[in-house]
């Protein structure tokens, strides 16, 4: 019996969002879903990056170990994310969560990293196969948390586990199971699972025949209950080849889509596998080295001798042309230094300063003997009396979705609900409205709950920190 993946990648702004941070890969052996954070300056190229990374593993069916080869692509996903984040101060916070699914046979083996779900069905069953990494579903886990609550819970997008702007590591879910003709599987970002209802999801799953039918049904449904953020859907159909009628054989060419689709559309480098269209998802295309590149011999030359089209030296017109060119592109990069320091002052993140938690203007990050970010409010919660684990994160900085003072402020009282002072004061009951910050975007602690915790323990939690995705 030879099974194949038959499969369809839909995605979509939504209504509200200017930019899809998404992306999304299905193929004949690979599905990937991937919700990019960030703001407009990240989370596009985050979710993006992931796809590159993991493409290449489409191009074949593996006979390794296929959770390694999972593993080591996202681990190289991050590193660059975490380079490209230190490279350029305006992408600090930049992430993604992460769902992949590499098919071997009759083996699949499923990555997960952040909030995206993945579905399985089979018959008229529909399983999660994955557990949110949030702050939320860690207070269920913990019993602090009815999972009724946690569905319309105010923080609900607050993830403790992401790829990207941080140095902590990557900390997969990691499975393996066995295929069967007639299994369906989705994977979604939470455009697709906090707008549509569960029993929905699984009305649309067991009812839609087509996975493409399916995926668009999905979307649909997300844009009809608002559509706030962007909405992706994977669906792929498990189908035993030697049963299907003559012509019947599922489409092997890869459907990408969200924002790695723009990218998808670059010329590849030496390559038209997926190898190939991976490498120019991740190439980033200089433009001054790509017209090195294209220049003719002759044209290289006259360059360097000075040459003009008459064959003629003009070695003092040469030189006054490359300073002008010179003083034009100090004027550019001063005027974009500026330019981009400004936007940093738009920006706040909270952390500690001395003892205290304190609000900051500007993002965690320094520039030589610049440093990007100043006090706005010393507040007087004590560092030493919140949790480890945001005692940890604070050292880093914790940075809401929106970036603005509201959002930082209200970041801080999230915090001071989980002071051990608080605590005491209230006989000890941990607070659950108020786990995380109300922003969204930024990377966050790796450390997923492995076991319930008590209230009162705070050792036990994984660091809350800003991370809905987009």
């Amino acid at each position: 019996m030879t099974l194949a993946f038959r499969y369809a990648a839909r995605s979509d702004v939504g209504l509200i969002r200017s930019t899809n941070q998404d992306s999304g890969y299905a193929g004949p052996h690979l599905l990937v879903l991937a919700d990019g954070m960030g703001g407009p300056a990240g989370g596009d190229i985050a979710s993006s990056i992931a796809i590159a990374h993991l493409a290449p593993l489409d191009g074949e069916s593996h006979t390794g170990d296929m959770l390694t080869l999972l593993r080591d692509a996202v681990v190289e996903a991050h590193s660059e994310l975490r380079q490209r984040a230190l490279d350029k101060p305006e992408l600090a916070g930049l992430g993604t969560t992460l769902i992949a699914a590499l098919r071997t046979g009759k083996k699949l083996a499923l990555v997960h990293i952040g909030d995206s779900r993945a579905y399985l069905v089979r018959g008229e069953e529909v399983t999660r196969l994955t557990t949110d990494h949030t702050y939320v579903q860690h207070l269920v886990d913990a019993g602090q948390l009815d999972p009724e609550e946690a569905e319309n819970h105010p923080h609900r997008s607050v993830i403790l586990r992401v790829l990207g702007d941080h140095d902590l590591g990557v900390d997969l879910d990691e499975s393996v199971r066995e295929l069967h003709a007639g299994e369906r599987f989705l994977l979604c970002s939470d455009g697709v699972s906090s707008f549509v209802s569960h029993d929905t999801i699984v009305e649309t799953l067991t009812g839609v025949r087509d996975p493409g039918e399916c995926a668009d049904q999905l979307v649909d449904l997300a844009l009809r209950a608002g559509g706030p953020d962007n909405i992706t859907a994977v669906v792929a159909d498990v189908v035993e080849l030697d049963e299907l009628p003559d012509g019947a054989a599922p489409d092997t060419s890869p459907q990408v889509v969200g924002s790695a689709a723009s990218q998808w559309q670059r010329p590849t480098r030496g390559a038209t596998g997926a190898a190939g269209r991976a490498a120019a998802l991740t190439a980033a295309a200089s433009t001054s080295t790509e017209e090195e590149d294209d220049a003719t011999p002759d044209a290289k030359r006259a360059r360097k001798t000075g040459a003009e089209d008459d064959g003629e030296p003009r070695p003092r017109r040469r030189r006054t042309r490359v300073l002008v060119i010179s003083l034009v592109v100090a004027l550019v990069l001063a005027a974009a230094g500026v330019s981009g320091y400004r936007w940093t002052q738009t920006q706040h993140y909270v952390a500690a300063s001395g003892e205290f938690v304190a609000v900051y203007r500007g993002i965690p990050q320094e520039l030589g003997p610049l440093r990007l970010s100043s006090v706005v409010d010393t507040t007087d919660l004590r560092v030493d009396e919140l949790p480890q684990f945001a005692q940890d994160r604070l050292a880093q900085g914790i940075t809401p979705e929106s970036g603005s003072l509201a959002d930082a402020e209200e970041l801080v009282e999230s915090l001071r609900a989980q002071s051990t002072r608080e605590d005491a004061d209230d006989g000890g009951a941990g607070g659950t409205d108020d786990g995380g910050a109300g922003g969204t975007d930024a990377p966050t602690d790796p450390a997923a709950p492995t076991s319930p915790a008590a209230p009162t323990d705070p050792a036990q939690a994984p660091a809350p920190t800003e991370g809905a995705t987009s």
